[in-house]
């Protein structure tokens, strides 16, 4: 090919280098499109003053391109970004770490706008947006997020597309960009799941990470559930080996409450026990889905008839991790309903069960003494309590009052309203005064049949609290006194039982019904996200390399065979990619076939000749075929180099099938 054929002017530098091409109005739009998607996410997180200061940043710069001003100087980007820094650090106390950290690249984002002259800063600008990508991942993997962040890798790769080819239409930059990223999934599907996983967050997080959670504390106090139960978020799943039990048994068993000061039930030191499993009962097996709550508790229906793996049973029932779950986990247990209890017990449990503060609510402390003097066993006394809080008018209420000094007689004979700790609260008061081994459990009652999935989902609205008493020769028995006083807080759930008026949650309210199967569905979904994806853990991963006859992998075995697909995928890539550049497009066929014909009547092209050098030879020396060779030449050269068609109307096809046409008519007498 000659100078004529494609001319371009000399210079020294290519004219197209990133370091000297401006950045140009379209470059700018999809970085800052792109840098908005990412970075959205984070206001939520991030102090509002450095959000307003990231958008002005972001609007300065687009002011200045729509007037072509003078970019701001270096010092006062450097103001900026001090100012910045002083900023962040007066509200996290540090600027290292993931939120001052991430709060400062937000605002670096639009510095680097500001200093982008350059195709070469718009690259550096694009690769910091990848960045930003990846720390959103470090907050929430959900659906949402997931497909937010592939929206933004869409963005982000047509904009570095579109800077190196300028003149191409956004249309044709969008369709590389979807090609690219077609060819890397594969890459990226058999990376996530073949190499070798970890256990738990690859990243750790600070200990405080969940302390914004709402959930069950290893305290109570009045008010504490109710707060709880007014939040819909999911504690966990539950998925049943056949049907579940009634509603009216799923107590799903949590922290076990000893120690009362007066107002505040707490928990104190577990004592670990070794695990017995229960006799008689009905038997369930189910797997649940647990939420990070940064608590060691693994919730299970009472009464364990199983442990987890790597789990720890304690002498009152509870099964512990031995680590806090700080990230979403899955386990399988067996639970007995109703079994054959243990009638002993450790006397130094008992003494626990029997401790009451001195000095406080004298009138329950009353009322127990004289149950007391009027039975001759503990279950008398239990029965004197059970039809003391099935005759009492006692409200279930999510805005009870609020107590005294004397919280369990205010409860008992003066407000007669409140929420289920409140009732736990003062049953347990009232066995220990009457000389009867007492504690409370808290944990969650009930569930909700997801019809989708057959999940059961237990929310935070769930969340409840019982009391269990000792009954020497039959053992631990549980006494839900909230059932006792109103039976439709169980049979019917919290939102039937609370009086007519009061103010539910938002998803209670029945006029919402509909929401709440497109929750149900939504659910669902996001429940196979979590055990498929996010729940892709080393086990999932030894059950897959199972399934291909691969039995005891470690992750030498895994690393080999990582390699070995990724090195076929490549393979395979590569040849796809020789074929498409043996094999000639459809203008370069065309243009082939004229060659030969022409070849044929003695005018074959010399390898040093251009498509226009040649064509004009070649209408010189065949006059009567001039106009036809050289029509061939000049559709030839506008496909082929990118001229702009002298009609500008039709289209790229149309001008190939007219090439094609051109060719397969052109003969020669």
């Amino acid at each position: 090919m000659n100078a004529r054929s494609v001319s371009q002017p000399a210079s020294p530098v290519h004219p197209l280098a990133p370091e000297l091409h401006a950045l140009s109005g379209r470059d700018l739009a999809g970085l800052i499109v792109s840098l908005v998607i990412v970075v959205a996410p984070h206001t939520e997180r991030v102090p509002w003053w450095l959000t307003l200061l990231t958008a002005a940043l972001y609007l300065w710069r687009i002011a200045l391109q729509r007037v072509r001003g003078a970019l701001p100087s270096r010092w006062l980007l450097l103001a900026v970004a001090g100012a910045a820094m002083v900023g962040v650090y007066a509200e996290y106390h540090t600027v290292f770490g993931r939120n001052s950290g991430i709060a400062l690249l937000l605002v670096f984002s639009g510095l680097k706008l500001l200093e982008a002259r350059t195709q070469r800063d718009a690259t550096v600008t694009a690769f910091l947006c990848y960045f930003l990508v990846v720390t959103n991942f470090l907050y929430t993997q959900s659906i949402p997020t997931a497909l937010a962040m592939c929206v933004a890798l869409l963005a982000i790769t047509t904009t570095l597309v579109g800077l190196s080819a300028a003149q191409r239409p956004l249309r044709a930059n969008l369709r590389s960009s979807v090609l690219l990223l077609a060819h890397a999934a594969p890459a990226a599907l058999v990376l996530f799941l073949l190499f070798p996983r970890v256990q738990g967050p690859l990243w750790g997080l600070p200990q405080d990470a969940y302390t914004g959670i709402m959930g069950l504390s290893d305290s109570m106090t009045p008010g504490m559930l109710a707060r709880v139960a007014q939040s819909d978020s999911i504690a966990f799943r539950a998925e049943f080996t056949g049907q579940p039990p009634p509603e009216p048994l799923l107590y799903w068993r949590g922290p076990v409450l000893w120690d009362f000061d007066g107002r505040t039930w707490r928990e104190g030191r577990p004592e670990f026990a070794p695990f017995t499993a229960p006799r008689g009962g009905a038997h369930y097996r189910y797997s649940v889905v647990l939420e990070p709550h940064n608590h060691h508790w693994l919730f299970a229906l009472e009464t364990a008839a199983s442990l987890p793996p790597h789990a720890r049973f304690t002498d009152d029932g509870q099964i512990l991790s031995r680590t806090p779950v700080r990230s979403r986990i899955r386990y399988t247990v067996t639970s007995a309903i109703n079994p054959v209890s243990d009638p002993r017990e450790d006397p130094a449990l008992l003494r626990r069960a029997l401790a009451l503060p001195r000095g406080f609510d004298p009138r329950a402390v009353a009322l127990a003494e004289q149950w007391r003097h009027a039975s001759s066993s503990d279950e008398q006394i239990l029965r004197h309590a059970i039809a003391y809080f099935r005759d009492q008018r006692f409200v279930y209420t999510l805005d009870a009052a609020p107590l005294g000094r004397n919280s369990v007689d205010d409860f008992l004979f003066e407000t007669r309203s409140g929420y289920c700790e409140y009732f736990s609260s003062a049953f347990v008061f009232l066995m220990r005064a009457a000389g009867v081994p007492a504690r409370v459990v808290t944990g969650y009652q009930g569930g909700d049949l997801n019809p989708y999935d057959h999940y059961l989902t237990v929310r935070q609205s769930d969340a409840h609290a019982w009391a269990e008493v000792f009954l020497t020769g039959r053992g631990w028995i549980r006494v839900d006194p909230t059932a006792l006083a109103v039976p439709d807080s169980i049979a019917g759930g919290a939102r039937r039982a609370v009086p007519r008026g009061e103010p539910l949650p938002f998803l209670w309210r029945p006029q919402f019904e509909w929401l709440r199967g497109l929750r149900y569905q939504w659910e669902a979904l996001s429940n196979r996200w979590n055990l498929w994806v996010l729940g892709y853990n080393p086990e999932r991963q030894r059950e897959l390399m199972r399934y291909f006859g691969m039995h005891d992998t470690d992750w030498r075995q895994l690393t080999a065979v990582l390699f070995t697909v990724l090195g076929a995928l490549t393979a395979v890539l590569l040849v796809w990619s020789l074929r498409q550049l043996v094999r000639p497009d459809p203008v370069q066929r065309a243009w082939h076939a004229f060659c030969r014909k022409l070849g044929a009547r003695g005018f074959a092209r010399g390898p040093h000749e251009g498509p226009r050098d040649f064509s004009e030879r070649a209408a010189a020396g065949l006059p009567n075929a001039g106009a036809a060779i050289r029509r061939i030449g000049t559709l030839y050269i506008e496909l082929r180099y990118g001229a702009a068609p002298r009609d500008g109307k039709r289209s790229g096809a149309e001008r190939v099938a007219e090439l094609k046409r051109l060719v397969q008519e052109f003969h020669l007498a």
